[in-house]
């Protein structure tokens, strides 16, 4: 493990060692992520997850979307704690064994965050203030997704690989949205999209 790409404190850096062998450890399971990402844990999905919170303007709720094996929700979390503001983080999960790995990292880590366990479009608008969705969906049915979810004002964060500028494209044919693409930390081809005032066309 190197912390040299996060600024955190101790306590943050030793929570997020923990939760990534939790991770190592029910991943022959359930398969939360692939075998070949197991061997670099830290960079493919801790930092390139913790990138996600540099770029959030201030919030009280936080919902990320199709949180999986805790990624970005669980790492935004432990991030979440080195700040000292009460804020709430909620992380939807349609897969039930997902959920429970997810429900142990948030009892074993002693975070503040609560699952979910529901396909994304059966639950109820959550008001958030930041929605954030990684390796889900197509950007236009994430913005779907934003648009049920994020309140007035709210904004998107959606980590797209390489290919995000066509996924942008085909998007602006169903939606209108304003978009900063931010080089991502981990490859730089890839982007973090930061969007706001979703409307579809």
């Amino acid at each position: 493990m190197q912390s040299d790409d996060l600024n955190v404190s101790r306590e943050t850096f030793a929570k997020l060692e923990a939760f990534s062998d939790l991770v190592l450890k029910w991943t022959p399971k359930i398969n939360l992520i692939s075998k070949q990402s197991m061997q670099d844990l830290w960079s493919r999905h801790i930092v390139d997850s913790a990138q996600l919170y540099d770029l959030a303007p201030p919030f009280e709720r936080w919902v990320d979307l199709g949180s999986g094996g805790g990624f970005p929700g669980i790492v935004l979390s432990i991030l979440g704690q080195d700040d000292r503001i009460e804020r709430e983080f909620i992380l939807v999960e349609s897969d039930q064994r997902k959920c429970t790995f997810l429900r142990t990292a948030i009892r074993e880590l002693n975070l503040q965050a609560r699952v979910i366990s529901d396909r994304i479009e059966n639950v109820p608008p959550l008001a958030a203030d930041i929605v954030s969705g990684r390796a889900l969906a197509d950007l236009s049915v994430l913005l779907g997704f934003a648009e049920r979810h994020l309140k007035p004002g709210g904004t998107a964060l959606f980590p797209k690989g390489a290919k995000w500028s066509t996924e942008d494209e085909a998007a602006r044919t169903e939606w209108s949205y304003h978009c900063d693409a931010i080089t991502s930390k981990t490859n730089p081809d890839a982007a973090v999209l930061k969007i706001k005032d979703i409307k579809r066309v």
